[in-house]
């Protein structure tokens, strides 16, 4: 069943439960079935149809994810957009995929941009509805990358997406008596799809939208009574920042899960001891769903595992020629599932996919229990908060700067962040950072803008003349740890 229909049978059986909860408001079944199709004729006569592909970058409230559902039911395919990106990061993205039109909350000077006001949302009596539309209808174009380079997605059916949700009430338990709080963008994957699998099932999803402040989110929570959540890592460090000794700072929350980055053994010790002991770590990308879950019954002697692989879901070690490697041995991370997108949308797929497998770039190894251990990266891309950045794309950026003769981006771990960004630069005379910096933001979303910008004389090369990002890499970790003020710079 859709989530269109779905919606509908929660609209009959269940119409006075709250389905969207945010501070100020609550929106039952019945209301909200209204309303999506409300937004269904509006966007219709906005001239958006079945299959068209749509950008929507609007800030996070219940309206994004009444659009969301209403833009299922009429078939039409989302492509979120951040919407802390810049105009032109968004158009670029916009044109890269083809996608002729953007629901916003900014105006533009392109007529394809349609801003929408809060007087475009209401509800209809007249319902709206599309036989057409089934479970292989594609429902939304997921982005993986960033958006100056090249960015990849799948574009995901309706049936996978609720293949994906298998796994959120099964391994995760997650059901119709659930309240689950939404605290990270809608934009992002985990935002997205816990909220719409908890309208889906039944339950009850809890708008907290960023930015808050952590004192805010636990109050939250637990004036709400709030049963689930998923945080990344940056959000729970926010939290054992605020956490007081002896005291439980969500006493009500079963099911605490964790996603985006891997969490250190120390740092889960410390969230079950103070924020919750029902964390759930979920190993999972845009592109392939979910693959592993370390439970809380299965942390002590796997406390540095990812978990084991989700229900459905085939996980595999492998080596340079795809063959399945034994336990204890280190090699590339694939999986497969039946909510596995098996390439990508207009973008490269030869790295990614093979035999109908989904590679995430990891270095993996599982021991003789089954549980899979992270070995580290294989490709360059970023993790920031929970959020995936492409080194190219800043690069993109600096280099553009009249003063920089060559330089790359690469990660540095941080505390706050998981990973951090840092820019090696050979430049014209001394390294004006301030500039660069001040260069960086006029151009790219915050986010993006690297915390550390670093001269070197030269950049470490590899027997071809190409940078050797792993020799960077080594400086750059080098350099901070004695970090010479006068040459570097933190972003706030």
């Amino acid at each position: 069943m859709t989530l269109s229909l779905r919606l509908r049978q929660h609209a009959r059986n269940r119409p006075r439960k709250a389905a969207i909860v945010e501070p100020t408001r609550s929106i039952d079944y019945a209301q909200l079935d209204r309303m999506v199709d409300f937004s269904c004729h509006a966007l219709r006569a906005k001239g958006i149809e079945r299959g068209q592909l749509v950008g929507l970058s609007l800030r996070d409230r219940a309206e994004y994810l009444v659009l969301l559902l209403a833009m299922s039911r009429l078939g039409a395919v989302v492509l979120p957009l951040d919407p802390r990106w810049t105009n032109a990061e968004t158009q670029g993205v916009c044109d890269n995929f083809g996608a002729s039109r953007v629901l916003c909350d900014r105006a533009s000077g392109d007529s394809s941009w349609t801003p929408l006001h809060d007087s475009e949302f209401g509800e209809s009596a007249e319902a709206y509805d599309d036989p057409e539309v089934g479970l292989h209808s594609p429902m939304l174009l997921s982005l993986s990358s960033g958006t100056t380079g090249l960015p990849k997605g799948p574009r995901v059916s309706q049936g996978k997406f609720i293949e994906r949700f298998m796994i959120y009430w099964i391994d995760l338990g997650l059901n119709a008596a659930d309240r689950f709080v939404t605290a990270t963008p809608l934009y992002f994957g985990g935002g997205r799809g816990f909220a719409l699998a908890m309208i889906y099932a039944g339950g009850s999803s809890l708008l907290l939208c960023p930015p808050y402040k952590p004192e805010e989110f636990v109050e939250f929570v637990n004036r709400q009574q709030a049963t689930s959540t998923f945080l990344v890592p940056t959000l729970l460090a926010r939290l054992l920042a605020i956490a007081k000794d002896g005291e439980m700072q969500l006493p009500s929350m079963r099911a605490l899960i964790s996603s985006g980055a891997v969490l250190y053994a120390a740092e889960q010790r410390e969230i079950r001891r103070k924020i919750s002991p029902n964390l759930y770590q979920y190993y999972s990308s845009t592109e392939g769903g979910g693959c592993t879950l370390l439970t809380p019954g299965a942390f002590e002697g796997h406390a540095d595992s990812v978990g084991q692989p989700c229900f459905g879901v085939d996980v595999q070690v492998v080596d340079e020629n795809h063959q399945a490697l034994p336990a204890g041995r280190v090699g590339r991370l694939r999986y497969r599932s039946a909510a596995s997108a098996d390439h990508y949308y207009k973008g490269d797929e030869s790295a990614a996919f093979h035999d109908g497998y989904f590679y995430p770039g990891d270095l993996g190894e599982f021991d003789a229990d089954g549980f899979l251990y992270l070995r580290g990266r294989s490709k360059d891309m970023i993790i920031r908060g929970g959020v995936n950045i492409y080194p190219s794309d800043i690069e993109a950026v600096v280099r553009q700067h009249p003063s920089v003769i060559e330089a790359t981006v690469v990660g540095v771990a941080s505390k706050e962040y998981g990973e951090d960004l840092a820019v090696a630069a050979v430049t014209h005379g001394p390294l004006d950072v301030e500039a660069l910096r001040a260069h960086c933001v006029a151009v790219l979303a915050r986010y993006k803008v690297p915390r550390y910008f670093l001269q070197f004389d030269e950049l470490p090369k590899a027997g071809v003349g190409k940078i050797d990002k792993q020799a960077v890499a080594a400086a750059v970790a080098n350099r901070l740890a004695v970090q010479t003020p006068e040459r570097t710079v933190q972003s706030p």
